[in-house]
């Protein structure tokens, strides 16, 4: 699993996930969060949800194609999705910009 997921997850959902999990664990413990903001702070789950630009179109219809799936488990993985996408264009966004010492003005 990637070592920045850990970290930038507990930061934008506000939850202290450990250090080492495996995926399926992760995805547990997120869909539980969300859950509980599905449940008891819907507001922030909605504003958490656009600030780490969840695709709202791509979230409404796997929602409505997944009606026997729970919500909290798609919400979690499109989170999960969202965030591995963010770090792997930091990723090229700075192995881009690794320009060398001498071309540096």
């Amino acid at each position: 699993m990637n070592t920045e997921l850990i970290p930038v997850l507990n930061e934008s959902m506000e939850i202290d996930l450990p250090a080492t999990i495996s995926y399926e664990q992760l995805k547990e413990k997120l869909s539980y969060h969300v859950n509980h903001l599905i449940q008891f702070d819907f507001q922030k789950l909605v504003s958490v949800l656009y600030r780490i630009d969840v695709n709202e179109e791509k979230l409404k219809s796997m929602l409505a194609e997944n009606t026997e799936t729970d919500a909290s488990s798609i919400i979690a993985e499109l989170i999960i999705e969202r965030q591995l996408q963010k770090i792997k264009s930091r990723q090229e966004f700075r192995r881009d910009n690794n320009i060398n010492e001498d071309e540096k003005w």
